[in-house]
């Protein structure tokens, strides 16, 4: 069994050896402990090496936790959804008021037709602009939380535009009930957290 870790741990790199014996250590068993500590005796890394990359895994965990921790719950992810709904279905009958000012139809498969456009053109406008300028929407000014990308970064338009796509799969409103992220976020590879601005 010690001869497979050893030929396992033979193919890590320098950092994967050094995480492995330092700050993942109580993940691998103690016969992989061991074989990762004599590969880096076997490659001879510099222990000033493995105390800047031990501070550096330290650093990154304890960002990925506080970054975590900024996360929003379901109960406000609920709160978007709903308050989200209401502005957007608004903003739209606004805009058809507007619209049927000065278009007078009377085909009532035609108006139909405008009715979906005009849910549609909504809805993409609402989601789009409001996340790519504000990174918030109403729901979002409300609860004080914003959109990023899963490093933490503001969003590019791509990713708010494929956000936005998302949110039509089926049941996507429901996802962020059972995982942390909804289909949505982890399609778009986004999330959202507190503002602290």
């Amino acid at each position: 069994m010690n001869t497979d870790f050893k030929g396992v741990m033979s193919n890590r790199t320098d950092e994967d050896l050094i995480k492995i014996v330092t700050v993942d250590r109580d993940g691998y068993q103690p016969l992989a402990i061991e074989a990762a500590e004599q590969e880096i005796k076997n490659r001879n890394i510099d222990t000033t090496k493995i105390e800047q990359v031990k501070a550096d895994l330290r650093t990154k965990t304890e960002e990925q936790k506080e970054f975590a921790s900024k996360k929003v719950s379901s109960l406000t992810r609920f709160i978007h959804f709903i308050v989200d709904t209401i502005a957007f279905v608004i903003l739209t009958m606004v805009f058809a008021f507007v619209l049927g000012l000065f278009i007078n139809a009377t085909d009532q498969s035609l108006m139909t037709l405008m009715g979906y456009l005009m849910l549609a053109a909504g809805f993409f406008g609402y989601y789009v602009f409001m996340e790519t300028k504000f990174q918030k929407t109403i729901g979002k000014f409300i609860t004080k939380t914003k959109v990023v990308n899963k490093n933490g970064t503001r969003p590019e338009v791509g990713d708010i535009v494929r956000r936005t796509f998302c949110r039509l799969i089926p049941f996507d409103r429901v996802s962020f009930l059972f995982t942390p992220n909804g289909f949505h976020d982890r399609l778009s590879d986004t999330t959202i957290i507190k503002d602290e601005n």
